[in-house]
C-alpha cells in the first residue's frame, strides 16, 4: 500500500486538494496495488500505465465535465 502523508503546513489543507485527490483516486481505483513484491522498476512502470494510460487518457474527471483529460484537451483545440 502506498504512504500517503500530507505534504502541507499544518493549518493549509487546501494547498493539497490536487495531491490528495490524485492519491485517493489511485488507492480506490488500483484494484492490484500489492506493490510489496514488486521492484522498483515494476512499480514505476505500474505507476506510468495507471497515470498515462488510464487517469490521463481513459479515466472521466468530474471537474472536466466528466471527460478524460486527453479528450478535454481535444475538445478545447476542437
Amino acid at each position: 500500500m502506498l504512504n500517503k502523508d500530507s505534504m502541507s503546513r499544518h493549518g493549509d489543507c487546501w494547498d493539497n486538494a490536487c495531491a490528495e485527490s490524485f492519491f485517493h483516486s489511485l488507492k480506490v481505483e488500483d484494484a492490484n496495488n500489492n506493490y510489496e513484491h514488486l521492484t522498483h522498476e515494476e512499480v514505476r512502470l505500474k505507476l506510468f500505465e495507471y497515470i498515462e494510460v488510464f487517469y490521463n487518457r481513459v479515466r472521466m474527471h468530474s471537474y472536466l465535465d466528466y471527460l478524460s483529460p486527453y479528450e478535454f484537451e481535444n475538445k478545447k483545440r476542437a
